[in-house]
């Protein structure tokens, strides 16, 4: 039997919002987007993504509060895509049935991705400082190391992989005919 419930993660910039919104075309399952989550959050409060996150460190129940979120709707409305950071671990520590996949590129790469995407070029200084805030929090609020990639189901390069063969591989392994 496959898992209705898939996890996406990966640090700012590996392709998780592309290998997602290809995922959902070609699986028409529910979707839900941790970072989404999270930066409306920041809008709310007034906060940049940085500010948001230098918050939360000092409020472990922002992050509580949007993980037991995302386990809820994945136990609630499978079959589901669930994209986030920590959204592997999250299936773990939740129980769930999913399977988890973790994308990667390399820092530079991603800092060029992302300054694509926002316009901004400050984008490596940003992500770095993003990336460490959640590194500190992810450890010190779940004591996950967010490096410790052994609860993935896959592992996924995407600076050598293009997006349409992340989402093959992903729906191979899922057991979905391409």
């Amino acid at each position: 039997m496959r898992a209705s419930v898939l996890t996406v993660s990966g640090l700012p910039g590996s392709g998780t919002s592309t290998a997602c919104q290809m995922l959902r075309q070609s699986l028409g399952w529910d979707y839900v987007n941790a970072g989404q989550i999270f930066r409306d959050m920041a809008s709310e409060a007034g906060m940049t993504l940085v500010e948001m996150g230098a918050y939360a460190e000092q409020n472990p129940q922002v992050d509580l509060q949007l993980d037991e979120r995302m386990i809820l709707v994945a136990r609630d409305r499978p079959p589901v895509v669930l994209e986030g950071r920590m959204t592997g671990w999250m299936a773990v520590r939740g129980k769930l049935s999913a399977h988890k996949v973790w994308l990667q590129a390399s820092a530079e790469i991603r800092a060029e991705r992302i300054g694509l995407r926002d316009g901004d070029v400050a984008a490596l200084e940003q992500m770095l400082a993003r990336q460490a805030s959640e590194s500190q929090r992810y450890r010190e609020h779940h004591g996950i190391d967010i490096g410790d990639l052994s609860v993935y189901d896959s592992v996924i390069n995407t600076e050598t992989n293009e997006p349409p063969a992340v989402v093959a591989m992903i729906l191979k392994a899922l057991g979905v005919a391409t």
